[in-house]
């Protein structure tokens, strides 16, 4: 358990990519803070579960990431155990509509969810890190911090964002002992993008397998589906000492649509 003494906080941790980091994470022995939003019950479940993989502390904050002192008073709880040494920036939101019709509110949710809460949580997080000369920030972009695709104005300029901010920040820490990247992945197996394809099925007349490789894996030449598992072993690679040259890094893993 490689990890033992640290901790981790994971934002948009109670699904998907952010849960299978949490977990990843847990299994080599950090601390865990997870952070979103569900069911109280089921929360509390995966909280139970990760103190057990870890045999180390496992706690949840509500903190709504489009309010900096919410973010704050998240920090601080991490400080009651020693503070933040694993910082992974999970949490977004989409919205798809074309830019003349886009609701700006949707923008300003998008903008604060996607970008702005991975600024407050790297300032706040950072300090304690170069203090202790060890740290590690990974941040979830997207293969769209890359390419673009229409009707997603706000979230293509998020990840874009994410993808900038993670290069300034690594020159900013070059010699701190902490880095900071971020993976890029393309459409992720996960029950959000499942539940979307009845509706699909519906509105297209298509098969099951007509709307996965034609529509949701129309880009990736794989046409397979990354998993949350697969990303995760990347996040917990990035946390080793073997990586610590890697910095200011984009990494894809997309099934080859940026490849093009």
């Amino acid at each position: 358990m490689f990890l033992k003494g640290k901790t981790a906080l994971v934002t948009g941790s109670t699904s998907g990519i952010g849960l299978a980091c949490a977990r990843a994470l847990a299994a080599e022995g950090a601390n865990v803070i997870l952070n979103g939003f569900g069911d109280a019950a089921e929360i509390e479940g995966f909280r139970t579960e990760l103190a057990e993989a870890s045999g180390a502390e496992a706690r949840y904050s509500a903190a709504d990431l489009t309010k900096a002192d919410a973010i704050e008073a998240m920090i601080g709880q991490a400080e009651e155990l020693g503070g933040v040494d694993i910082l992974v920036n999970n949490a977004g939101t989409q919205h798809v509509a074309p830019i003349d019709e886009f609701p700006p509110e949707k923008w300003d949710l998008i903008l604060a969810l996607n970008l702005s809460a991975a600024f407050h949580t790297v300032r706040l997080a950072l300090p304690g890190m170069k203090a202790k000369g060890w740290g590690r920030i990974v941040n979830t972009a997207s293969a769209h911090s890359l390419v673009a695709s229409p009707n997603k104005a706000p979230y293509v300029a998020s990840k874009h964002a994410i993808a900038g901010l993670t290069k300034a920040v690594a020159l900013e820490t070059a010699t701190s002992g902490v880095t900071i990247n971020c993976i890029s992945p393309g459409y992720v197996w996960t029950t959000l993008v499942e539940n979307q394809i009845p509706d699909t099925m519906k509105a297209r007349g298509l098969t099951r397998e007509q709307v996965m490789n034609d529509v949701l894996l129309a880009a990736q030449p794989t046409k397979k589906f990354v998993t949350v598992d697969e990303v995760a072993a990347l996040c917990l690679f990035l946390c080793r000492d073997e990586a610590r040259s890697i910095t200011g890094a984009n990494l894809s893993m997309d099934g080859g649509w940026t490849a093009a």
